[in-house]
């Protein structure tokens, strides 16, 4: 069955990894590296790229930088030697996380091509007009850098652990997404190049680092291709990738797994059958300890709403949360869920009294009413909609570079409303 996309292996671009790149224009490329502590690595980044970008196509390099150190400092310093413009941007609240940053980079863009890359140097700068010049060749929206195709390696994925995991994660995303990722080898690459013309930034919520993904899923260009590279080893310093971001991984696969209303309300059906466990643990411990059954089952009944609401939160509705306190949100999902409960009584009477059902299917028809009912007031009542967010300015921003040891200055700001909360990024002076 096709997938309703087209993706091209490099054997039928005449292995365009192997022989050099002639890039028509226009092929200027905005590089957007995102940065979180890499004072040791953005001098040498800048260096690579120096020697091997702008000889062969016109660049500009987007730093968005939310480090704890002298990242930034680093950059302008660097920058003075680079013969192409150089932009800092700062972020104070480093929303998110690495793809947030990525995304903030790919609005500041001014190229046909943006190039993703980590500041770490195991993305070689070499490839980057390789990567231009290929989707340029096959009309692609969405050129990647891929480990796992002939002539790629993932060498630079120090111990079997991180293989393993690296494994894991692509074997989990492409069965999640098979449609999606159809003819992406490697959807947890962080190298790739996309056309400035088909990125929909405002359709993209990123959760951590990893962009390609959420950009596949929510907004992939019909045309993609694969150029195949060799993983490096880190310059300088140590990786960023920690048990805290492989949660935070699995929290993104979940939110763009049940980002269609048919899939959250699956999962809404799957969550709320965990939700007998707490109940019947609590029903268990509070008639063990002599209370009355009617009064611990309306007690356990909480604990299962409590549980079934923190799932939800996380699983289903991570997206829709910032306009509601969290209390709010609670009270009104604890007022549903017990109203689900009064409900049902009274349909199934109406099912066996006047529609002379028998009580076995007359409940069944009841808890499948009552729980569209309620999967529809959750969503209604409690997690509308994100409004569109207001875009202002606010913070200064920076260009370094456009000649050897020249460097030109803007400022300005950008105030940003997101999931109905203000965010503001500063850009480095």
């Amino acid at each position: 069955m096709s997938s309703g996309y087209e993706s091209i292996v490099p054997e039928e671009l005449g292995d365009p990894a192997v022989r050099g790149a002639e890039v028509p224009e226009p092929g200027a490329v905005t590089i957007v590296v995102p940065t979180f502590n890499e004072s040791a690595n953005v001098r040498e980044l800048l260096h690579q790229i120096t020697e091997t970008v702008p000889s062969r196509l016109p660049c500009e390099v987007v730093f968005v930088d939310d480090s704890t150190d002298d990242t930034p400092d680093v950059i302008n310093e660097a920058a003075q030697d680079c013969p192409f413009p150089v932009t800092v941007l700062h972020r104070d609240r480093p929303t998110g996380g690495l793809g947030g940053a990525v995304v903030e980079g790919m609005k500041a863009a001014t190229s046909d091509w943006i190039v993703v890359m980590d500041g770490d140097l195991q993305h070689p700068p070499s490839l980057v007009p390789e990567l231009v010049a290929t989707g340029e060749r096959s009309s692609a929206g969405l050129v990647v850098a891929s480990r796992y195709i002939k002539g790629g390696s993932r060498a630079g994925l120090a111990g079997s652990y991180r293989v393993a995991v690296s494994r894991s994660a692509t074997w989990l995303t492409k069965s999640l997404f098979p449609r999606r990722l159809h003819g992406i080898s490697d959807p947890m690459s962080g190298f790739f190049a996309i056309r400035r013309s088909v990125v929909t930034a405002e359709t993209l919520q990123p959760l951590g680092y990893k962009i390609l993904l959420e950009l596949a899923v929510r907004s992939r260009p019909r045309r993609v291709t694969e150029v195949p590279f060799v993983f490096q080893d880190r310059f300088a310093g140590e990786s960023k990738s920690t048990a805290k971001e492989g949660f935070r991984f699995l929290r993104h696969l979940a939110g763009l797994r049940t980002a269609s209303p048919l899939a959250r309300m699956i999962v809404f059906g799957l969550i709320g059958v965990t939700g007998f466990l707490p109940n019947l643990a609590g029903l268990y411990a509070l008639t063990s300890a002599g209370m009355h059954y009617v009064p611990a089952e309306i007690l356990a009944n909480q604990l299962g709403v409590i549980w079934n609401f923190f799932l939800i939160e996380h699983l289903c509705f991570r997206e829709r949360r910032a306009h509601r306190k969290g209390w709010d949100r609670l009270g009104r999902f604890a007022v549903l869920a017990n109203a689900d409960l009064v409900l049902r009584i009274p349909l199934i009477a109406l099912f066996v009294g006047q529609f002379g059902m028998g009580a076995l299917p007359a409940t069944a028809l009841a808890l499948v009413t009552t729980f569209v009912l309620r999967f529809a007031g959750t969503e209604a009542l409690i997690y509308l909609p994100r409004r569109k967010p207001r875009r202002g300015e606010c913070g200064g921003e920076q260009k370094a570079g456009g000649g050897p040891g020249s460097a030109a200055s803007t400022e300005s700001s950008k105030a940003e409303q997101r999931s109905g909360s203000a965010e503001s990024a500063r850009r480095t002076r």
